[in-house]
């Protein structure tokens, strides 16, 4: 950042980095700064003059300061009193740290307005209990939640913080199911606003509520004053509604771009091609969005959350999107990971809506095939009590635990496999899938497999049998029992073929290899 001053603590002096700024403790002006002026200092600020810089470190976990002006804010500021009108009997809660640009309306709304301004203390915007309590001691009217923790709210009696008026969501996509369950439990009316920190806060807003098609996400909504959201192929051409693009902002709320990065700068804030004002910029925000029929714009996920998986193109957000309308789930996070087998895999890491038993993976890789196809679901379903978060109440992707085996299998009653046959062929599914145990009805894909993998099988097949089995024939028999019936209605016997025993040897060496990594790993951790 390059600061010339340095306004801070005594107590944190010892933490803090060797630094070229004049450094200021604010002990000293606990009294009063002694011998200043007491008038207004004479300094001209314009709008296109710096308000603020926020570092972010967006998706590439690269900080970088964002550089936002007067004039952005002011127009943030205007657009949300005219559109939700506090006055002097409003009390507005700040929680959200002033390291996260959401906290500047939350100083400045209430100020503006003339309504209270309630300060929670240090840390108290993680506990959901004292939050809820400070709601009802001090009648607050407006409070922001991000999805997150609004999740994590609905546990308390929200129904007994009856002053709330309004409730703001941003920052991360709001599900439906949560959308819906705040509003059968609190009369307060919900919005779901979203921007990123490179465009003065917030720059889409929508009024929650009853939506004619249940599976559809609530939307991010429509522009706010004196903004334009545009969705752009990767030529900056306009899509066609309900086709998705990458959401792209201009108008006034934009930044400046970012502070002692002119590459970055010129990357993400380029030349609008809609504008007759050389000057004028668009920022791309890496967001993927489409248009509604209605003109309401749906946030659809990261582009970077984007993903290519044996060569085709899967959005994360969509899986998530469509998890998330199964009743039994809650929130869901979709990721893609490296598996054993040198394979990647995808993983859902989920919780549930209520406190009975969650959904089981093959209810889910049920649901979600129903919807999607059968190279988006998930192999592997991991139910948490609760998503890890980051500091700023967002899910953080990064602290999300590996996963188990808990895949659409893992909850189907295990019979093991028959001797000979389905014993031999049981191996090679482990050694192929890179699972510890097969049953003798578990379905090929229900254990992660794929056309990549069921193909390796097939040449397995043929090296230890000396046969060649069709891909169709083995779609037509996905598990153990079924593939060993056909291979002994056609004569051939694994148990007896030249590669058998060596493959075996292989298989019981991987599984003792195994078992010493497990073992170590348990060593570690204690």
């Amino acid at each position: 950042a390059r600061v010339p001053v340095l306004l801070t603590q005594r107590r944190v002096l010892g933490r803090l980095p060797a630094v070229d700024a004049e450094v200021l403790c604010v002990e000293e002006f606990e009294a009063g700064p002694g011998g200043e002026p007491d008038t207004a200092p004479e300094v001209a600020v314009g709008g296109e003059d710096l308000a603020y810089v926020i570092y972010t470190s967006g998706s590439t976990g690269t900080p970088k300061g964002v550089m936002n002006v007067h004039a952005a804010i002011r127009n943030r500021l205007l657009w949300m009193q005219d559109a939700y009108r506090l006055d002097a009997s409003d009390r507005v809660l700040q929680k959200t740290p002033f390291s996260f640009d959401v906290s500047v309306w939350e100083f400045f709304w209430p100020l503006a307005a003339g309504a209270t301004l309630v300060l929670a203390r240090p840390e108290g915007h993680r506990d959901t209990g004292y939050l809820a309590r400070t709601i009802r001691a001090e009648g607050v009217t407006t409070v922001h939640f991000v999805p997150s923790m609004l999740q994590a709210f609905l546990r308390e009696p929200v129904e007994e913080c009856g002053s709330l008026r309004r409730v703001v969501c941003s920052g991360e996509a709001l599900p439906r199911d949560l959308q819906d369950r705040f509003l059968a439990r609190s009369s307060a009316a919900l919005y779901n606003l979203y921007g990123p920190t490179e465009a003065a806060v917030d720059v889409t807003h929508w009024t929650c509520g009853p939506d004619d098609d249940p599976r559809r996400p609530v939307p991010i909504g429509r522009p706010i004053a004196n903004t334009r959201i545009l969705v752009l192929d990767e030529a900056l051409r306009p899509v066609p509604v309900g086709v998705p693009g990458e959401l792209h902002i201009g108008g006034r709320g934009l930044a400046r771009g970012y502070l002692n990065r002119p590459d970055l700068t010129a990357e993400r804030f380029v030349r609008d091609p809609f504008d007759p004002d050389p000057a004028a910029r668009l920022y791309r925000t890496g967001d993927l969005a489409r248009f509604r029929e209605d003109g309401a714009v749906e946030y659809l996920g990261r582009l970077d959350h984007q993903v290519k998986l044996r060569g085709l193109r899967i959005e994360l957000g969509e899986i998530e999107a469509v998890l998330t309308e199964h009743p039994g789930v809650c929130e869901a996070v979709v990721t893609a990971r490296p598996h054993r087998t040198g394979d990647v895999r995808l993983v859902a890491h989920l919780t549930s809506t209520d406190a009975g038993a969650p959904p089981a993976p093959a209810e889910l890789a049920a649901h979600l095939r129903g919807r999607l196809p059968g190279y988006m679901v998930p192999a592997v379903f991991a139910v948490l009590d609760a998503l890890p978060l980051t500091p700023s109440g967002k899910v953080d992707r990064n602290a999300l635990p590996e996963p188990g085996g808990d895949g659409p299998a893992a909850d189907a009653p295990f019979t093991a496999p028959g001797a000979g046959l389905e014993r031999s062929l049981a191996g090679l599914w482990r050694t192929v899938l890179g699972v510890e145990r097969v049953g003798a009805h578990d379905n090929f894909f229900d254990l992660g497999g794929h056309s990549l993998l069921m193909a390796e099988l097939r040449s397995l097949l043929a090296a230890d049998l000396g046969h060649r089995v069709s891909m169709v024939e083995l779609f037509q028999h996905p598990t153990v029992a079924s593939l060993a019936a056909h291979l002994s209605r056609s004569g051939v016997d694994p148990s007896t073929a030249p590669g058998a025993a060596a493959r075996e040897r292989a298989e019981n060496r991987r599984r003792a290899g195994a078992r010493r990594q497990q073992a170590a790993v348990r060593r570690a951790r204690s």
